[in-house]
């Protein structure tokens, strides 16, 4: 046993505790619900590019694995300047708000015409069509 800075080393192990193992240890869980079941939820839940239960891959898929190659291991702030344009196309593919204002757009401009007297809707949109047998 050798002495080094008054903790005592056996096998190159100290024999003190280090704080990080002590916080780690509170927050493990007593009971790993996700190990006994076989699952993981953390995965599911943080990445769409996961492995998915029915082998389907997420809508946006694609886009959200374009920004995590780029994004991997340059860290935060620098993820945040150079991949950008990935990081914004995720996020349209998510929520898909340039997609709802462009159909509310068309849709404020067909019920213009229509005011006008410019478009005349087909009868199967107005709901003038003979029903199908």
């Amino acid at each position: 046993m050798n002495t080094e800075e008054g903790h005592q080393i056996q096998d190159g192990f100290t024999g003190e505790v280090s704080s990080e193992l002590r916080q780690i240890g509170k927050s493990m869980p007593f009971f790993d619900v996700q190990k006994r079941l076989g699952l993981n939820l953390d995965h599911w839940m943080t990445i769409q590019s996961a492995e998915q239960p029915h082998k389907i891959p997420g809508r946006c898929h694609a886009f959200e694995k374009e920004w995590i190659e780029c994004a991997h291991g340059i860290g935060g702030t620098r993820a945040e300047k150079e991949c950008k344009i990935e990081f914004d196309d995720f996020i349209e593919c998510l929520l898909r708000q340039k997609t709802m204002k462009r159909l509310s757009d068309i849709r404020r401009q067909r019920d213009k015409l229509i005011k006008e007297g410019k478009y005349t809707p087909p009868p199967h949109h107005l709901g003038k069509e003979d029903p199908r047998p």
